[in-house]
């Protein structure tokens, strides 16, 4: 099964969150792939700030794990860079699909 969601970037955090991505916690990534996520990309909307995310799944989605220990961490390590609710989990809504050519 395929997601996607969208999320929102605070102006001028490209950098900062492509460098906090690029040194994800390896605890992290663990997590994810036990949970049966085995495709993940984020795009950018530089525009407007808007991040676009697409996951394959054979299990949970991200938006699934909130309850997990090392989630928590990672939404107050990037709360700071994001649009984020009062538990410091993005803002972000569900993507309808629309189209899919294989």
């Amino acid at each position: 099964m395929k997601v996607a969601f969208k999320m929102k970037l605070k102006p001028g955090m490209k950098d900062e969150y492509q460098r906090r991505h690029a040194e994800i916690w390896p605890e992290l990534v663990e997590l994810l792939k036990k949970s049966g996520i085995f495709d993940y990309t984020i795009f950018l909307d530089e525009e407007t700030g808007v991040l676009f995310a697409v996951q394959q799944l054979s299990g949970n989605s991200s938006q699934e794990l909130g309850n997990e220990e090392v989630v928590q961490r990672w939404w107050k390590y990037m709360a700071d860079i994001m649009e984020t609710n009062a538990d410091f989990s993005p803002t972000s809504s569900a993507l309808i699909p629309m189209f899919h050519l294989d």
